[in-house]
């Protein structure tokens, strides 16, 4: 099994900035994909951001310009940085990997608990 430790989430004022970490540990193989997801009351889960192994990103219109995804391969960790925060970022933000434990084994989906960020305005 793999596991996703999210740290980082809080309160904060709008205008203000957070920093999200999420770190993969357990049996390894590669992981190929690691992002964050998030989900606010009332609303669907919806991609917040998220980058390949190889550099490739993608984000929420939403967030562009304003939210930073970026990833340490050695460590298995993906971070979020956001900045310019608004009350509407409120949500519980997940953690997401796509990673493969062994070298024969298909990519495998796991998710963080999640971490609660709220934007004061």
């Amino acid at each position: 099994q793999v596991q996703l430790v999210e740290s980082g989430g809080g309160l904060v004022q709008a205008g203000g900035s957070l920093r999200l970490s999420c770190a993969a540990s357990g049996i390894i193989f590669s992981i190929n994909t690691m992002g964050w997801y998030r989900q606010a009351p009332g609303k669907q889960h919806e991609l917040v951001a998220r980058r390949t192994s190889e550099g490739d990103t993608n984000y929420a219109a939403s967030v562009k310009g304003r939210f930073t995804i970026s990833r340490d391969n050695a460590k298995n960790t993906v971070y979020l940085q956001m900045n310019s925060l608004k009350p509407e970022d409120t949500a519980v933000y997940y953690c997401y990997a796509r990673a493969r434990q062994y070298w024969y084994r298909n990519d495998d989906d796991y998710w963080g608990q999640g971490t609660q960020v709220t934007v004061s305005s």
